[in-house]
């Protein structure tokens, strides 16, 4: 990895973003409707709003993130941008890096608007940091970039890299504990979900919301969530493709 390759990639998607404008409203606009509508479904339970939102604060980051990053990396590969970038000495670590880095800051913005809406304005109570939270909903973002990279290789079109949504993201939500506690699960589902990465991120956030201090599960799950990110990086730069077939 070349640090000045991996700056000058970083910027180039950084500014193609900034010219997006739906896209910047789909990351930053969509996550304070969704939870806007959460507070008004539970404004008389202040105690489930503060539990589910809390959860969502991570799971959003994940979706949006993951769903506009393997899009964009589709586009770039089918217009042929991909297939010019990989000409120059841009590698692809450098180039799945950059995405990385440029969607996890897009994602730091998004956490933050997100995350002091919620404090703020409705009230979201936790016993942990609001700082906490953010870090972990950047982590999760930055787990649905790598993701989102990794499906973007088995997809033709954007309506196939769309499809890998439902597979790829809604299992994950369903068992990582919001609807059902994972130990109130049946074994085999509970199984299924010690391997997903959302869960731990999942019980970080739910960590913050019950300690004051950030706890040694907390960082574990952090940790988790972490190298399930290099893991999906690493595949997604031994299966990138310079164009489709």
């Amino acid at each position: 990895m070349n640090a000045r390759i991996l700056a000058v990639t970083t910027t180039r998607i950084l500014r193609q973003l900034s010219h997006d404008r739906r896209t910047i409203g789909l990351l930053i606009g969509v996550p304070l409707l969704l939870l806007t509508l959460l507070y008004f479904m539970f404004d008389d339970q202040p105690p489930v709003f503060d539990r589910i939102a809390l959860i969502m604060l991570g799971v959003f980051p994940f979706i949006v993130m993951f769903l506009v990053t393997s899009i964009a990396m589709l586009r770039e590969r089918t217009t042929g941008t991909l297939e010019r970038l990989l000409t120059t000495p841009l590698g692809k670590v450098d180039l799945l890096f950059g995405y990385g880095i440029a969607f996890g800051l897009a994602a730091a913005l998004q956490a933050a608007v997100a995350a002091g809406v919620s404090y703020w304005l409705f009230g979201l109570d936790t016993r942990g940091s609001a700082g906490l939270v953010i870090l972990i909903a950047v982590i999760n973002a930055v787990l649905g970039v790598a993701l989102g990279l990794l499906c973007s290789a088995f997809a033709q079109t954007e309506f196939q890299a769309v499809q890998f949504l439902p597979v790829v993201a809604f299992p994950q939500i369903m068992l990582c504990g919001l609807f059902v506690a994972r130990d109130q699960m049946v074994g085999w589902l509970e199984a299924i979900s010690n391997v997903l990465p959302l869960s731990y991120a999942v019980e970080a956030l739910q960590e913050v919301g019950v300690h004051s201090d950030p706890t040694g599960t907390m960082w574990r799950d952090v940790a988790v969530v972490g190298g399930c990110v290099l893991v999906a990086l690493v595949l997604a730069a031994a299966t990138l493709r310079r164009r489709t077939a």
